[in-house]
């Protein structure tokens, strides 16, 4: 039997890990090491100087078995894969992230960089993003769908497969694109506002992105855009 460790960035009470976690359960083993609270942006980050606290916690999926963790999603793959499971697993699914991790944001992205930590130490690894919307529709339509098809193939250590659901009802979605490239573009582009000056001249400023739909034909960005699956393999450092 297949040994699935799910993670995510949003914590381990967000919906998504819960969804994911019950379509995995037909695949295999699941056990999951998610952080205690939101880690959204800490992309690949480590804890290094500060012990790692695990407490098994309540899951709403009969027959998960559930940890929360004090550190960031890579942390919860690296200790939950080397000392917290009794065994290795055979594939790490991180998500199903609230927000699309696609094009320039992947470099930030906690979702994926706990996929590229699993893949780092020799697993599958699978990242799952929807867009930031209550309707979850296409996900959940087409979600275990892709596990079937994906949850087997390994790939080099420096790889991930990155999946991006759009929001909608099932007939708003236009099916699937594969093996698209990442965009070198984003979602937002970054600017900052100024919130207060204060008297001794220290400056608070606050991400302020204009919003951008911008993106290059046959990439993630632009199936998303485009309201189709986004289904595509990342490259990480070698």
């Amino acid at each position: 039997m297949r040994k699935i460790l799910i993670t995510n960035d949003d914590g381990i009470e967000a919906k998504g890990l819960i969804r994911l976690a019950e379509a995995a359960k037909e695949f295999g083993e699941v056990w999951v090491i998610a952080p205690a609270h939101q880690r959204s942006a800490a992309s690949q980050s480590i804890t290094l100087r500060d012990p790692v606290e695990i407490k098994a916690h309540d899951f709403p999926v009969e027959g998960v078995k559930a940890f929360a963790c004090s550190g960031t999603p890579a942390d919860c793959v690296r200790v939950g894969s080397l000392s917290v499971m009794p065994y290795k697993p055979d594939v790490v699914l991180s998500g199903i992230n609230y927000g699309y991790n696609v094009a320039t944001d992947i470099q930030y992205s906690a979702t994926c960089g706990a996929a590229f930590e699993a893949s780092f130490q020799g697993y599958i690894a699978i990242a799952l993003s929807e867009d930031a919307n209550k309707c979850h529709d296409i996900t959940d339509a087409y979600l275990k769908e892709l596990l079937e098809e994906y949850i087997d193939v390994k790939r080099d250590r420096h790889q991930i497969l990155n999946i991006n659901f759009p929001s909608g009802k099932i007939e708003d979605c236009k099916g699937i694109r594969r093996d698209v490239g990442t965009s070198s573009d984003s979602f937002y582009h970054d600017r900052y506002k100024m919130l207060e000056e204060k008297e001794d001249g220290t400056r608070v400023y606050i991400v302020d992105g204009i919003y951008n739909e911008d993106a290059e034909d046959g990439t993630d960005f632009r199936a998303v855009v485009e309201k189709y699956i986004s289904v595509g393999v990342v490259n990480n450092i070698r």
